[in-house]
């Protein structure tokens, strides 16, 4: 039998509801602000709610720089697989992701979701820009370009 793609497991996955993740991480269900069924973004708010609730700071490991290996597991693909680890061994565990660089979408690289078991879904949502933050930061530069070139 041969090991599945990572597009057949993504399909495969059941989502759980993000406001189940989130009680799970003791994030009450109106600290988020959803996107869709599949992102949300968390107040800021709830990092005072959950300090005063009695929650101990959490402690973090950051996986900030890794050279890929020929197969393309990375950054992404790490950090995925310490969260399920954790999870695994019964610690709680949340992972933040950034949101992909461009490159995919040119086709210079891979997706940044990760691979086999251990990426991130839904990976078409993750790879064409989340929340919109993205392009909303980029279409904000690029009309203060063209007022600076206005002007010049």
């Amino acid at each position: 039998m041969p090991f599945p793609t990572d597009l057949e497991i993504a399909s495969q996955a059941k989502l759980r509801p993000l406001s189940e993740i989130a009680a799970d991480a003791g994030i009450p269900a109106e600290m988020l602000e959803p996107y869709g069924a599949g992102a949300a973004k968390v107040s800021l708010d709830a990092v005072e709610a959950m300090a005063s609730a009695g929650r101990p700071k959490a402690r973090y490991v950051v996986v900030s720089a890794i050279t890929p290996t020929p197969l393309g597991e990375g950054k992404t693909t790490t950090t995925v697989g310490l969260g399920q680890a954790f999870q695994h061994i019964g610690r709680s565990a949340t992972i933040a992701i950034r949101q992909p660089s461009m490159g995919p979408t040119f086709g210079i690289k891979g997706g940044a979701a990760g691979g086999g078991y251990s990426q991130v879904v839904p990976m078409e949502l993750f790879n064409l820009h989340l929340t919109g933050d993205m392009h909303a930061v980029t279409a904000a530069h690029n009309l203060c370009s063209a007022m600076v070139d206005a002007h010049l």
